[in-house]
């Protein structure tokens, strides 16, 4: 089937699966009350922001149809039509409170697991199951290090999302698991640069987690066009 019925579909299924994106963040468990969070808005108000629904499910469109662009029919299609639409309603809540929720982050390794192992049955190898698995050795093994040598500079929600995000860019290729984990301190380096001079936060304190999503997508979509102009010099 042609690259862009995968497009329009993926881009389809990630803005349904967005719009739900309110309900799910209604229902968080409030975070302990510890100084990072002492000053967050409730979940219920983050969720009733007017036309939320449409916008997470314009943002899930965008990224859905780069998703479907990318590989297309492939079976590395099938979890990240997941990862893509769980990655929009993290990157608003993170932006939002600084906070990427355990809740959505701890039973996501379960279910993109899960889409893994069919989408391995239906490539008929082993191959990409266990290089998902040294992905989210090596991405979240980073974090984890990054995480114990500064503690204050990275928060451990990040150090969670690393390992979701290293299963879903493994699977993919090691091209993409490397541009995907460098992309994302390379925007979040610029981004967040660019937001502190901005002063729409502080440069000590800004939400890591759009950022990494957004390396992992660029990982996804380009990571091969990387490694071949890499190898090509």
């Amino acid at each position: 089937m042609p690259v862009a019925v995968a497009v329009v579909l993926s881009a389809a299924v990630t803005a349904l699966l967005c719009s739900f994106g309110p309900a799910v963040i209604r229902r968080l468990p409030e975070p302990a009350v510890e100084s990072d969070s002492a000053d967050k808005t409730p979940y219920p108000d983050i969720a009733a922001r007017p036309r939320l629904a449409a916008h997470l499910a314009a943002g899930g469109a965008v990224v859905g149809g780069l998703v479907g662009w990318r590989p297309g029919w492939d079976s590395a299609l099938l979890p990240w039509l997941y990862l893509g639409a769980v990655g929009v309603v993290l990157a608003y809540i993170d932006a939002r409170t600084r906070l990427l929720p355990t809740r959505i982050i701890g039973p996501s390794y379960a279910v993109v697991a899960v889409l893994i192992g069919v989408a391995s049955l239906i490539e008929g190898s082993a191959a990409g199951l266990m290089r998902a698995g040294l992905g989210w050795l090596a991405m979240g093994g980073c974090y984890v290090v990054l995480w114990l040598i500064y503690p204050r500079g990275l928060g451990y929600g990040d150090v969670r999302l690393s390992g979701l995000l290293g299963l879903g860019l493994g699977y993919v290729g090691w091209p993409a698991l490397v541009t995907g984990a460098y992309s994302g301190f390379l925007i979040g380096g610029v981004g967040g640069g660019i937001l502190a001079l901005l002063r729409v936060v502080h440069h000590k304190h800004f939400p890591f987690g759009p950022f990494m999503l957004a390396g992992a997508l660029v990982g996804l979509v380009w990571g091969e066009t990387f490694a071949d102009w890499y190898v090509s010099r």
